[in-house]
Order: structure tokens, then sequence, then C-alpha cells
């Protein structure tokens, strides 16, 4: 499925974005709203609050992957399992947003974890979600302003959201696809991770049977920010992928693969199924076969 709308947000085309947002139209309606998350996040660390706290671009409300991008469930579940479409609801709403509203996400780790807040909105039916190429140090970089202290605590949104726009996988289906000649899985995690090299937090290391090793440091520059398109795309068919490849991706546990996802879609590939319980799930699935090296 193509995007209308590219996927990613400059700095300064969000500075524009921002500055206008109360223009009304010549036919008198105002513009959508355009409302900004901070996703600041790092596996095992403590949460980005304290970040945020310290600089944030203005007006952003902070989220927190861990407990408003993620649900709870059982080790077979994987670590950051979806959450339901009501906690879903709940959360966004606090965040103050509204049907129709553009959000803008955005991080300090490549748009990695502002990726799974990208997919989730996109996934609950959110149309115009953008990741800031570059994240807050883009922001920065270009010379704008950030706010210090808690974020404002917004006034309280309407927005209804239904999952199921973007399409997912379960682990019996990713297994399916990883065994297809004709389809692809990829596992995003860093590459000594699939080789089973080392394995900090999953209990079984190496990866999927038939999944190809792709990165998401592959995706970025060293500023962070997205390669272009026609590298993605170049990146992509070197794993085997064209417009007309059934595609899979996880990693750890449904965060970066999400950035996976982000990168095809910026490469003008249709987006790829999520599987969200990613190797954390399969791995602690005894049932469930893993294999290492390359």
């Amino acid at each position: 499925m193509a995007t209308e709308t590219s996927p990613l947000i400059t700095a300064a085309a969000l500075d524009v974005a921002l500055g206008a947002e109360s223009l009304w139209s010549g036919a008198g309606r105002r513009r959508s709203a355009w409302r900004v998350l901070d996703v600041r996040w790092k596996l095992g660390g403590p949460p980005g609050r304290e970040e945020f706290e310290r600089g944030h671009i203005p007006g952003a409300v902070y989220v927190d992957l861990d407990t408003e991008l993620a649900g709870h469930g059982e080790p077979t579940d994987g670590r950051h399992p979806l959450p339901s479409p009501d906690a879903f609801q709940e959360a966004a709403r606090r965040w103050g947003l509204g049907d129709g509203d553009s959000v803008v996400v955005y991080d300090d780790a490549s748009g990695t974890s502002a990726a799974r807040a990208w997919w989730l909105l996109r996934h609950a039916g959110v149309r115009d979600v953008r990741v800031l190429d570059g994240g807050i140090a883009a922001w920065r970089d270009a010379g704008m302003p950030l706010e210090k202290g808690p974020d404002a605590t917004p006034i309280p949104g309407s927005i209804h959201v239904q999952f199921g726009a973007l399409p997912t996988l379960d682990g019996d289906a990713a297994a399916a696809l990883a065994a297809a000649a004709d389809a692809v899985l990829l596992d995003a995690r860093a590459a000594e991770r699939f080789r089973g090299e080392v394995e900090p937090v999953d209990p079984r290391p190496g990866h999927i049977p038939g999944a190809v090793s792709a990165p998401t440091t592959d995706n970025v520059d060293a500023d962070g920010r997205m390669l272009p398109a026609d590298a993605l795309a170049e990146r992509f068919r070197g794993l085997g992928i064209d417009a007309d490849t059934p595609v899979g991706v996880y990693c750890g546990s449904g965060v970066t693969a999400a950035h996976e996802a982000l990168a095809m879609v910026v490469a003008g590939l249709p987006l790829p199924a999520l599987y969200a319980g990613s190797y954390s799930a399969w791995s602690n699935d005894p049932e469930r076969p893993v294999v290492t090296g390359a």
C-alpha cells in the first residue's frame, strides 16, 4: 500500500507547520491541528522523561513507550505486545489527540522508538503521522528553540481509534513467510544478535529460521537521518525485495521492526507486515526453532 505523503518531516518543515497551525484557510476553516509527541526511550534504560524535561520541542507531549505504546502479557506475547485498542485510545486522548489531527513523533535514537509510535498511530487509523527526520538533534542543529520542564497537561482529546489499518503477523504467519520461496522475513536487530553471538535480553540466541538480517542501523546515516529513498530502495533490492515481494519484519520486541517498516515506506515500497511479538515472543516458546550463524 503506497503512502500519500512522506512519513518523514524535516525540522524546518515542522517549524513552519507549527507556526502556521493557527492560520485559517481561504474557505474559513482552521487547519488541522499538529500534535507533537516525544518518544525518547532506550532498551533497559530509564524512561526518557528526564531527558524530556531537560529540553523538548515546544508544545510536545511526552509518551512513555513501555507503558503507553505497549501492552502486557505472558513471555510468549513478547516484551512489548501491542496495547489494546481501548488502552491506546485512552493514551492518545491523554496526549490531546483528536480525529483528523496531524501528528509528528520524534526521539533521540535515529527514529527507532518514534517509529513505534508512527506505526501504532497508523495502525489505529491516524492518516497523517510523520517522524521528525534526525530527531531532536536535527531540531537543535537547525537552531530551533527548546522548552524545559514537564509538559503542560494537554486538553484531553476525543480521538477514536480502530486497529487493523496496517498488516500484522503472528508467529505461525512469520514462520510461513520465512519459509516461502517468494517472500522475505526481515530481522531488524543488530547482526551479532541475528547470528546468535550475543543475546542481552532474550532466552535463546539466534533468529527465526529463514529470516534475513537487515539491521535498522543500515537505514540511517551518521547523523541518524533516514537515507535517501533511492539508497533505501537499493538496499532492499539487495535483500531480495521489490514492490511485489511479500515482506514481514520483526526485531526483539516489535519496536525497531517498525523502523524497518518506515524505511520501506520511504523507499517507495508497500508496508510490510509486522510481527509484533517478534523474537522475544518467538524465543520464549520452546516449540519454536531458532538457528544461529549468518
